[in-house]
């Protein structure tokens, strides 16, 4: 189905009037197996898009945290195709979207053919590869194209008009707002201007767009998916919580418990 299920997941949740609930892990932190239980729990306990994020030695685009636990899952086995192992695996036990999140030359190096490729044979979904511009990765995104993969794109407050219209575009599945001018996880997000913008952005395209980078409570994500957005991601406090549980069986349980409050918050929305 690839791409299809984003789109039927979106379209069934604005049908039900209820924002977007997507959640980030970085795979191989601490180890591709407790990815693979903490992304299950994730999606049991609500989480409608699954984000596998894929370490890389220089991840830009992301904060101490995240980069930390990218550093880690680097040296516990983590990599695209244990990414790709661990979205076979979701698979088998939900129908849930899963989206790969991570920087454009690790797919490089397994190919710009072959990447998209054998992402659609593991169930995936979508590609969010935060550092490839709209003018670059012409045969990646052919590629993607070819197996209904869909290609999700950043926009950030930077981003000038006419370069959020390329960027939209070239997308499918469903745009991600980046809350600040800076990396993941960041404490002072201005979270009502970026839920602002990214509804207007929701205003010029047919596409869901989301909001991600700061999220880190219920009530942020309830102000934010309350002014008018599809959804919310959140990353960097599933990363803490799987990085600050003693045992697995800790991880899994805290993921859930998180998850499954921000759920119960969403659907409470006024």
């Amino acid at each position: 189905m690839t791409v299809k299920r984003l789109d039927d997941r979106f379209a069934k949740l604005r049908s039900e009037g209820r924002p977007a609930l997507v959640v980030y892990l970085t795979v191989g932190d601490p180890s591709v197996d407790d990815s693979y239980e903490c992304g299950l729990s994730a999606l049991r306990a609500g989480a409608d898009v699954l984000e596998l994020g894929v370490p890389f030695s220089d991840p830009t685009a992301d904060g101490p945290v995240i980069a930390a636990a990218s550093y880690r899952a680097i040296h516990r086995g983590g990599s695209l195709k244990a990414a790709l192992g661990v979205a076979e695996r979701l698979r088998r036990e939900s129908d849930a979207p899963l989206v790969l999140m991570g920087y454009v030359n690790t797919f490089f190096a397994m190919g710009e053919r072959e990447a998209p490729a054998a992402a659609a044979r593991a169930g995936v979904d979508g590609l969010l590869l935060v550092d490839l511009p709209p003018e670059e990765g012409a045969e990646l995104r052919a590629a993607a194209q070819e197996h209904e993969i869909a290609m999700i794109p950043l926009v950030a407050p930077t981003t000038g008009r006419a370069r959020q219209a390329l960027l939209v575009e070239k997308a499918r599945g469903f745009v991600y707002y980046v809350s600040v001018t800076g990396v993941t996880g960041s404490r002072e997000a201005p979270l009502e201007e970026a839920a602002r913008e990214a509804a207007a952005i929701r205003s010029r395209t047919s596409l869901p767009v989301v909001v991600g980078f700061g999220i880190r409570t219920p009530e942020q994500a309830v102000r934010v998916a309350g002014a008018g957005v599809d959804g919310i991601v959140v990353g960097t406090e599933v990363v803490r919580t799987i990085a600050e549980a003693p045992t697995r069986e800790d991880r899994v349980a805290g993921v859930g418990a998180l998850v499954g409050r921000l759920r119960a918050a969403l659907d409470a929305k006024p």
